[in-house]
């Protein structure tokens, strides 16, 4: 009996260690940042994006203002006054009519160096949350244009309706517009939980396979995108679904527009990203 007891004992260990090491064997981490020297980002890594990119935001990206730190990834927004060497003169172009630039901050993305299709995406951040901070973690996929090639955001945050939001987001070209499948989650959903929420770092995760995407923030989900319905409209997109293709990584803190005025004790406005990891099954 003891020696049957023994052996039961041993095959049921057997059996509990198999399925604890299958289920962490679950996720294969593929790519990864973790910030840890001092200095510039890792340039086999990231690259850059310059000057003034979209939405006819006010910040002249430059590499300058991403730096790492004591362990962390500092994206930062900072008021300026130099000349814009995009500027010309007579120019009706949002990107070319402004002489000097007043506000700089970085972007920066894994494009050319690291894309991937399907997988578990986990970012640690803390966000500012003041008026005017738009910080995203997003992804982009790598064929065609935009909204065709596909926007997956992660993370977005500014004022929507006149409340501070947190946003999960995806979209894609229809045949005569851009879709979206939006989540929108008042900052207070989060705050009146925990008042020092935003002193705090959070974690953003993305679990992509060929059916949904699911966008969670510290393990509560915000939005559940249905692959099925993600199909480009053939006008604009050729008919392809362009979540079924490879994505690269973007991290960036724009400054939002349609705010009004920025409070200038809000500066330098300064994003802190502790870790970016990859897995896949």
């Amino acid at each position: 009996m003891r020696k049957a007891a023994i052996l039961s004992y041993l095959a049921f260990s057997v059996f509990f260690l198999a399925d604890a090491m299958a289920q962490n064997n679950e996720w294969r981490l593929v790519w990864h940042d973790e910030f840890e020297a001092d200095g510039r980002p890792d340039s086999t890594k990231w690259t850059y994006e310059r000057g003034f990119e979209r939405n006819e935001e006010l910040q002249w990206y430059t590499p300058e203002n991403a730096f790492q730190r004591d362990g962390y990834l500092v994206i930062e927004a900072r008021p300026a006054d130099l000349p814009c060497p995009a500027y010309r003169e007579g120019s009706k172009h949002w990107r070319n009519n402004r002489p000097r630039i007043l506000w700089t901050s970085s972007s920066v993305k894994t494009r050319g160096l690291f894309s991937f299709r399907y997988g578990r995406v986990e970012v640690c951040a803390r966000i500012p949350v003041c008026l005017g901070a738009w910080p995203a973690i997003w992804l982009l996929g790598d064929r065609g244009g935009w909204p065709a090639c596909g926007e997956i955001d992660m993370m977005e945050y500014y004022q929507y309706q006149g409340r501070p939001t947190v946003l999960a987001n995806a979209c894609w070209a229809g045949d005569t517009d851009t879709k979206w499948d939006s989540s929108y989650t008042p900052l207070s959903h989060f705050t009146e939980r925990d008042s020092t929420w935003a002193e705090r770092f959070h974690v953003w995760r993305m679990d992509w396979d060929e059916n949904a995407i699911r966008l969670f923030l510290d393990d509560e989900l915000l939005n559940e995108i249905d692959l099925t319905l993600t199909v480009n409209g053939k006008m604009r997109g050729s008919g392809i679904n362009p979540f079924h293709e490879p994505q690269y990584i973007l991290l960036n803190l724009a400054l939002d527009t349609r705010v009004g005025q920025y409070n200038p004790a809000d500066f330098p406005m300064r994003y802190l990203i502790d870790y970016v990891r990859v897995f896949q099954r």
